[in-house]
């Protein structure tokens, strides 16, 4: 398949078909250079018909963008509420959890009423104003500068506290879940605190709805094999799901 016009219609045919593709793969099924591959991926971005990512394409972008909270509270929600509900049932016998920043943390806060006293550590203001007169509740709220796109703090004061605490389950929402380079946040400063946050906890559980899935932010906070649960819901491709069991991770569909 040598004609240009031609390779575009199949790339674009291929990806619309499986969402993304590999170089690797386009080269066997048109016998062409990856040379010509790349080239064509180029011209194909550069006309905003697909992303390029390492060794291949996708139809979506696979970098997440650090919105505001406020923006992203409404984008999913009632996704996000499921999974809320689902992370409520595994705080049983804990009588110390963590809940990191983000919406669907956000969401977890809501949903919490616990018939059995509990505390609380979070770095989000959000999550502690929600929780900071339901009974049964106690909440340390982490200190240090708050990030006005999350309503969460972050930094070294934040820090300095988790040397001196523990707890038994970590909910932590992310912006990124990549099979290959882990689980990822969109800001650097955050993902330095998570990565604390999860030395502190003896489960980490990730709160991530379909759209995390394939994608990556700027700041990794650890590996998947770190993760022991992950709570997401029924339109999360089962590919992604299966790879993740296949790793040891426990997958909770909502």
């Amino acid at each position: 398949m040598k004609n240009i016009t031609d390779r575009h219609e199949y790339i674009l045919k291929k990806i619309k078909e499986k969402n993304k593709v590999s170089i690797q793969e386009l080269c066997e099924e048109m016998n062409v250079s990856s040379v010509t591959i790349r080239k064509d991926l180029k011209i194909l971005e550069e006309k905003n018909l697909l992303f390029r990512t390492k060794g291949g394409a996708s139809n979506s972008n696979p970098y997440a963008i650090d919105r505001p909270i406020l923006v992203k509270e409404f984008i999913n929600s009632e996704e996000k509420n499921k999974i809320a509900k689902k992370a409520v049932e595994m705080i049983k016998d804990n009588d110390s959890i963590m809940i990191g920043s983000g919406t669907t943390a956000y969401a977890l806060a809501r949903h919490l009423n616990p018939t059995h006293r509990l505390t609380v550590i979070t770095p989000a203001l959000k999550v502690a104003l929600e929780l900071c007169n339901k009974s049964n509740i106690e909440v340390l709220q982490l200190g240090g500068l708050i990030r006005p796109n999350s309503s969460s703090v972050a930094g070294q004061y934040a820090m300095r506290i988790l040397d001196d605490v523990s707890c038994g389950i970590l909910f932590l929402g992310v912006d990124g879940i990549d099979l290959e380079f882990g689980i990822t946040i969109s800001n650097l400063t955050e993902a330095t605190l998570n990565q604390k946050m999860l030395s502190t906890a003896q489960k980490v559980v990730i709160l991530a709805d379909n759209t995390k899935f394939g994608r990556r932010g700027l700041g990794k906070v650890c590996q998947l094999e770190d993760v022991d649960y992950i709570i997401t819901d029924s339109k999360t491709p089962s590919n992604y799901i299966s790879a993740l069991e296949e790793i040891g991770i426990k997958v909770i569909v909502a």
